[in-house]
């Protein structure tokens, strides 16, 4: 596991673009944490280490950008990004693209991953970020998982009943 602490937003940045450097074509990367606990500048981070020109913004009532960037070998490289705050139900993220975006040879960010549940790949990368102790403070925690799961993991959707 990776952690980090940063104190700016520039630093968030930087510790992404840090991350950026293990990730490879199809890999999901899969965002936890609480409003203003910086995921989006995370992955304006990710962004930047592959070379993406667009203004990265928050998808929130977009729900999905898509970035066209570069890998090592200055390939085109698609990033998705993908916020689920505003999802309600698990039809709306299948109408989203979902399994299209998840299983594309390009690199898919998804904030607020905790409501996908049983549909978050199994092979990923769960970052997971939270408020420090002090001001402009974050804490940031990077797993791989790479394993199927033991028992079923449902959703938030499916446990509010929604579907």
């Amino acid at each position: 596991m990776q952690s980090f602490t940063t104190d700016s937003g520039s630093k968030t940045t930087a510790a992404a673009r840090l991350f950026a450097q293990s990730l490879r074509r199809g890999d999901v990367v899969a965002l936890f944490g609480d409003l203003g606990s910086g995921k989006t500048q995370f992955v304006k981070g990710v962004c930047e280490a592959f070379a993406v020109r667009e203004t990265v913004t928050s998808p929130t009532f977009v729900i999905v950008n898509r970035y066209d960037g570069r890998d090592v070998a200055g390939e085109e490289l698609l990033l998705y990004h993908v916020d689920l705050y505003r999802i309600r139900t698990i039809s709306e993220i299948y109408d989203l693209g979902y399994e299209e975006i998840v299983r594309s040879q390009g690199i898919c960010m998804i904030e607020w991953a905790e409501m996908l549940g049983e549909l978050l790949p199994d092979r990923r990368y769960d970052v997971r970020l939270s408020l420090g102790s002090r001001e402009n403070e974050r804490r940031i925690e990077i797993e791989r998982v790479d394993s199927p799961r033991t028992e079923p993991h449902r959703s938030n959707l499916q446990k509010l009943g929604q579907s």
